[in-house]
């Protein structure tokens, strides 16, 4: 059975422990967090804590913190035989070089603690201060996930970069849409076909394959008439989006 020590009680923490809480061979041993509070929604399940000197063995210690407190963190777990994870996309696996076996477990996906998630079709990417080390970390990833994928730390940053735009980006986007529909009493609900057939495109298609619209097209009479009814930042976005994909697509701006 593999022990897991979850540190983090936040969006990724609770979809982690509720996957490995339905997983084979995987117990979650304990789960930490500074606040008592946020930790109530895992004592009926598990041992918790805000005591780092109180954390229980484990085969794993996941940090599912924010990136600025990780190294801190990382220095007060004192373990000789468990393996210290951050899960953090941004972050150079060197962050924890202070502990003796350490590496990443990064999986790839947007989390939300409302929404469930099939943690078994998430890429998880890893990566280990020792082979040994990566091979037991890809052992229970594999537990998890049927697609794992050994990334490094530079390969990984970029990938998250990449994740900002088709996700945080691409989201903003939606938010921005919802309120031009709320603006003119449209029930924004009518885009979920075409946000659904959007997503699906690139499973076929590359990204610049797919790409339709006025800008890609040149209509510049649309665009004008998209602009009219635009203000402030939502016109500069426009502009900037719509000149992007000129220049890629190679159109006369």
């Amino acid at each position: 059975m593999v022990k897991v020590v979850i540190l983090g009680t936040g969006n990724l923490a609770t979809n982690l422990f509720k996957a490995c809480k339905t997983a084979k061979n995987i117990t979650v041993v304990q789960v930490y967090n500074h606040h008592n509070q946020s930790l109530k929604a895992f004592e009926e399940f598990t041992e918790v804590t805000t005591n780092l000197n109180d954390l229980k063995t484990a085969n794993f210690y996941i940090l599912a913190l924010k990136d600025d407190i990780i190294p801190g963190i990382a220095k007060k777990i004192n373990t000789k035989s468990g393996i210290v994870l951050h899960t953090s996309g941004a972050m150079h696996i060197n962050a924890l070089d202070k502990n003796e076996n350490f590496g990443v477990f990064y999986p790839l996906q947007t989390f939300s603690k409302e929404k469930a998630v099939n943690f078994t079709e998430i890429p998880i990417c890893i990566e280990a201060n020792s082979e040994e080390n990566l091979d037991q970390i890809k052992d229970f990833a594999l537990k998890l996930s049927q697609d794992v994928r050994e990334i490094d730390s530079t390969q990984r940053k970029a990938l998250h970069l990449a994740a900002v735009f088709v996700n945080n980006f691409s989201n903003h986007l939606y938010d921005l849409g919802d309120e031009i529909c709320r603006e003119h009493q449209v029930d924004f609900s009518i885009l979920q076909a075409l946000i659904k057939e959007t997503a699906s495109k690139v499973e076929t298609l590359s990204p610049r394959e797919a790409q339709t619209g006025p800008s890609v097209r040149a209509d510049t009479a649309t665009m004008h008439s998209h602009l009219e009814l635009l203000t402030g930042h939502k016109k500069k976005i426009y502009t900037l989006l719509s000149d992007s994909i000129q220049k890629l697509h190679g159109k006369k701006l």
